[in-house]
């Protein structure tokens, strides 16, 4: 099994293409796995390395995420999935040239089919910056026409990214929440308390650096953190706020803020960290068939997309390690950008969290009852749940109108 089958059942998707700068030489990916009314939904990432297989898995992905958060007493009706992909390294200097040619190349897509945002190695400000330069109104325009009031839905967006929770955004915390509630979720379904559960985190970015909040908020003990620079421990727990505020614009963060008893360790070691929870928030394909032998933990949580490989997790279900699959795991920055914008939420933190932490939860507790049920791996059960609501959703609104 190759890692791009690694999120969800291999079919041919909608648009594949691939662009070559003609300035650097670089290359960019765009997929359209599935449309739902005509558009389809999905970030753009920037990373060195970054290929279209790896575009089209992540797609798939998001035609999963978006069928799992359909509610059909809800306003805001699930988009087809897609991805966007720039194989160049964000902190190349060349890179936002590279990022404004993309999204000039890519406009017509933007403009009538393919809705973005931030993803690795991009921030929602830099795309919009980028999108502006391109000549594009909104890196989500295409979504505008399914819109029943257009400006006051943009307004209620606009105010939702200015809400600041403790000096970090609203929509940098959205994802993190879900992550979050996903663990909280299997820690309450075994039994096992909140106080004194040990986490190491992978990436200090936005989805990493937002779940150890939630998770420190709730009891946890975060032990372990790995950024670029390598990985910092503390047996105790390390000071989650503290480094949050020294870190940039990329998740590093600086040592300078460490305390004299905080350890720093190579950058593989979260991995083997003594901690009950995992949480790969950072690169995809980060947990292969050779280092996930040195995995102790019970749970893995999916914060980033694809981190686990399809052979590391039969290996480690084999151990008695429960991986939570992306798809579930990680889906609430997508699906808050759309409560918002289509009105079943406002722009307040209370309310957005809440509605978060409710449709999570839910969903991962109907993952798990399904994979117990079936004897099966929850990514195998998020499938089955989707294949469930896909012919629902193609029914109603038809994959391509």
């Amino acid at each position: 099994m190759t890692p791009e089958t690694a999120t969800a059942p291999a079919h041919a998707p909608l648009i594949s293409l691939t662009w070559t700068d003609h300035v650097t030489g670089r290359q960019g990916h765009l997929v359209i796995d599935r449309l739902v009314r005509g558009v389809s939904s999905g970030g753009l990432r920037m990373r060195e390395g970054c290929t279209l297989d790896e575009v089209a898995g992540l797609a798939r992905g998001m035609t999963m995420k978006e069928a799992l958060h359909y509610d059909p007493e809800g306003r805001y009706v699930p988009l087809g999935g897609a991805k966007g992909g720039i194989d160049c390294d964000p902190r190349d200097p060349e890179a936002y040239g590279v990022l404004v040619r993309y999204l000039r190349a890519m406009r017509p897509h933007i403009e009538h089919f393919w809705t973005t945002g931030e993803d690795l190695g991009l921030t929602q400000d830099l795309v919009d910056r980028a999108a502006a330069e391109a000549g594009l109104v909104s890196s989500i325009q295409a979504v505008y026409p399914l819109l029943d009031d257009e400006a006051a839905a943009r307004r209620r967006l606009a105010d939702a990214f200015a809400v600041d929770v403790d000096g970090i955004g609203l929509d940098e915390l959205a994802g993190g929440c879900g992550v979050a509630e996903s663990v909280l979720t299997v820690l309450d379904r075994a039994g096992v308390p909140h106080a004194g559960t040990r986490v190491s985190v992978q990436g200090f970015g936005t989805m990493g650096g937002a779940t150890a909040r939630f998770l420190a908020r709730a009891g946890l003990k975060i032990v372990a953190v790995a950024d670029v620079k390598g990985t910092i421990v503390h047996p105790d727990g390390l000071d989650v706020e503290a480094l949050l505020a020294a870190r940039d614009a990329y998740g590093t963060v600086d040592r300078a803020a460490l305390r004299a008893d905080d350890r720093e360790l190579p950058g593989d070691a979260w991995l083997s960290a003594d901690a009950d929870v995992l949480v790969p928030a950072a690169v995809s394909y980060a947990v292969d068939a050779g280092n996930q032998a040195g995995i102790t933990a019970r749970w893995i949580a999916e914060a980033a997309n694809m981190p686990v490989l399809p052979e590391a997790e039969g290996l480690l279900a084999a151990r008695g390690i429960t991986v939570l699959p992306d798809v579930v795991v990680n889906s609430a920055t997508n699906a808050w950008w759309w409560w918002t914008l289509f009105g079943d939420i406002g722009p307040d933190p209370d309310e957005a969290f809440a509605h978060i932490r409710r449709s999570v939860r839910a969903l991962v507790e109907q993952v798990l009852t399904r994979a117990e049920r079936d004897g099966t791996t929850p990514r195998a059960a998020a499938h089955g749940v989707v294949a469930d609501r896909l012919p629902v959703i193609a029914a109603r609104f038809g994959w391509y109108a």
